[in-house]
């Protein structure tokens, strides 16, 4: 007998060579029947593997994140399997589960269409209908590579030339379709329920532009059908929601092919910029920082000293002045740097907190520009924070109570990653455990639930991401926290101790927005670019029902100008529900109809953005209410315009 020990802490004795489905089975038939795969020691493996010593065991159902990826990538060899059938000659690429669902890479004489995922959906639920099981098998090398080269997959005879000397090969087979895969899959394709192929595009053979371009299909996979309609439901929604549809509509901002990646901001866009960038500043200041501002043009040498010639310099834009080596700015860091050494600094100057909002450059692939999402310059609000050892804590903390309330503002609910060491990084296990267990450290004092995600920290330091969630429930990255030993190092920056001696201080980058092109892009998909009274471009349009309502709308104006609201007016000669519908269309928060009636009893006629109903308000009754909105920066429960 060995001992099984369960998610709840419970251990059950089982025979060795149980299955986990038949230790599924003695717990319960609702969970064998709801099971996909188990986690055994911490790796995922399939049902029918056999426990042959105590071990700790999770059985994973689709009610987990990690039983739907084994239920997306089965899906991926449905479709593999699919397109086989239908388009024979087809050479197989990769197919992994991804967020929401799964693609698979195919190299084809034959040009897939829109028609064609329509048969292909057909085709794969046939298949799934059949029930077929998901059988695995080890190969040696040698047979792997038999089986493989016989079938003319090429691409999966690299892969296997790629896997180490003595490593036994799996494959899985479901019917008539046999693929090299490591697993695990879900027990038989009649769990394969709702499903549905998205789209198609081109991509390059393991990602490199020097290989072929294959051809992908993506797909969505979920539970059940109730959640696939909800997301395509929620896809349909963000497609109106498209901040660069939006962004012109409203007048916001425009992209053009003379500036690829450079987004130009039109006069309403930069109202909105200037918004968040006022908010930003006013709260920084009341938190202690002082705000700098550092070139965008820095020489070669700084980008040596700082590491980003040798880990960042792809991304990078160049130029040269009198003969010398300058880049643009990638990052704000190293001029943060040169700023902290330009006078000698004392234990008691220390925390220093220093913000910028600065316009930054990289070099993306144009393929992979989107919007405002993903641009070649952006402005980060970044700052650099340089203390004591012994204020990394309560500085952390600091900056997680900045983050978590900027975001409540705007409506946002977030999550926590924590991301780890690199493998390109710079400096010492010592320093990286230290730091690490700093922003550890600082989250459990918050209390905030996190996730850790290996390998994704920064070259120069761990760091803490905030991934925010919008109405859809799509999330977004845009806060970072990022602690720093190797900086203050490279740069020899020092404080005077104490003892009169010089010490190393340390150092955070931080943003809150992110980039502020992106919190942009993310505030107008949030909203459907309506945004609350307070971030609106224009507040309130003034709609005169004839020309002799004219002076009264001027009156008004005024009063509101006064009042620091802004606001303009439509004075054309058009019919009063036409203006209405236009204002509505504009995503304007208040229209304001005035006519003989609001000229009689200064008052106005207040139409709100989204609703039908217009209410007559005294105008001083209403200024105090837009006030009190700008004020308040109101928006409802879910963070949506009300």
């Amino acid at each position: 007998m060995i001992n099984v020990t369960l998610k709840d802490g419970s251990i059950k004795q089982i025979p060795a060579g149980t299955t986990v489905l038949e230790l599924a089975s003695s717990i319960s038939q609702g969970l064998a029947r709801a099971a996909v795969a188990a986690k055994i020691n911490g790796e995922i493996k399939d049902l029918n593997t056999k426990l042959e010593e105590d071990a700790e065991v999770e059985i994973l159902t689709l009610d987990s994140e990690e039983g739907l990826a084994v239920m997306r990538h089965s899906t991926a060899h449905l479709l593999a399997q699919a397109v086989k059938n239908l388009f024979p000659g087809t050479i197989l690429g990769i197919g992994p589960a991804i967020a929401n669902g799964f693609y698979y890479d195919f190299d084809s004489e034959h040009v897939f269409t829109p028609e064609d995922l329509e048969k292909l959906e057909a085709e794969m639920k046939r298949l799934a209908k059949e029930d077929y099981k998901f059988e695995r098998q080890e190969l040696t090398r040698e047979q792997a590579l038999d089986y493989f080269q016989q079938k003319g997959e090429k691409y999966k005879v690299e892969l296997i030339n790629d896997l180490p000397g003595e490593a036994r090969i799996s494959i899985y087979t479901q019917g008539n379709f046999t693929d090299l895969c490591a697993g695990p899959h879900v027990p038989s394709t009649k769990m394969l329920k709702a499903f549905k192929l998205q789209s198609i595009a081109g991509a390059y053979w393991r990602g490199s532009e020097k290989n072929k371009m294959l051809q992908r299909i993506y797909g969505l996979a979920f539970a059940k059908k109730s959640d696939l309609d909800d997301y395509l439901n929620k896809l349909e929604e963000a497609k109106k929601r498209d901040h660069r549809k939006l962004g012109m509509e409203l007048d916001l901002f425009s992209l053009h092919d003379e500036g690829p990646g450079f987004p130009f901001f039109h006069p309403k866009g930069m109202v909105l910029r200037n918004i968040l960038e006022d908010f930003w500043r006013e709260e920084h200041l009341k938190r202690g920082y002082v705000e700098i501002k550092t070139p965008i043009i820095l020489s070669r040498s700084l980008w040596e000293q700082s590491g980003h010639w040798d880990h960042y310099k792809d991304n990078m834009y160049f130029t040269k002045i009198d003969d010398q080596d300058f880049a643009v700015k990638p990052m704000n860091c190293p001029g943060g740097m040169i700023m902290y050494k330009s006078k000698l600094r004392s234990y008691r100057d220390l925390p220093i907190r220093c913000g910028e909002l600065g316009l930054v450059h990289r070099h993306e692939l144009s393929g992979v520009l989107h919007g405002l999402l993903r641009v070649r310059s952006f402005t980060q609000d970044d700052a650099h924070i340089f203390m004591l050892p012994s204020q990394i804590n309560e500085e952390i903390i600091g900056v997680i109570d900045l983050i978590d309330y900027f975001y409540k503002v705007f409506g946002f609910e977030y999550h926590v990653e924590l991301s780890t060491r690199p493998e390109n990084s710079m400096g010492s296990d010592e320093d990286w455990e230290m730091a690490t267990n700093a922003l550890k450290e600082a989250l459990e004092t918050k209390g905030l639930e996190y996730k850790v995600n290996p390998g994704d920290g920064a070259f120069y330091g761990p760091k803490i991401d905030f991934h925010v969630k919008d109405c859809l429930d799509r999330t977004w990255q845009c806060g970072t926290i990022q602690l720093d030993f190797q900086m203050p190092e490279k740069f020899d920056l020092t404080y005077i101790g104490e003892d009169g001696e010089k010490h190393r201080p340390v150092m955070i980058h931080r943003v809150v927005y992110g980039s502020l092109e992106r919190f942009i892009a993310l505030l107008i998909e949030h909203y459907a670019g309506a945004f609350p009274v307070w971030l609106s471009p224009v507040q309130v349009r003034i709609l005169p029902i004839s020309d002799r309502h004219n002076e009264f709308a001027n009156i008004v104006e005024t009063v509101l100008k006064e009042e620091k609201v802004r606001v303009e007016i439509d004075q054309r000669r058009e019919k009063i529900n036409y203006k209405i519908r236009e204002a509505q269309t504009a995503k304007i928060p208040f229209a304001l109809v005035v006519g003989d009636k609001e000229m009689e009893t200064d008052s106005v006629s207040v139409r709100r953005y989204g609703e039908q109903e217009t209410a007559v308000m005294n105008l001083n009754d209403f200024v105090s209410l837009i006030k009190t909105e700008i004020i308040t920066k109101k928006i409802n429960d879910k963070g949506l315009v009300q």
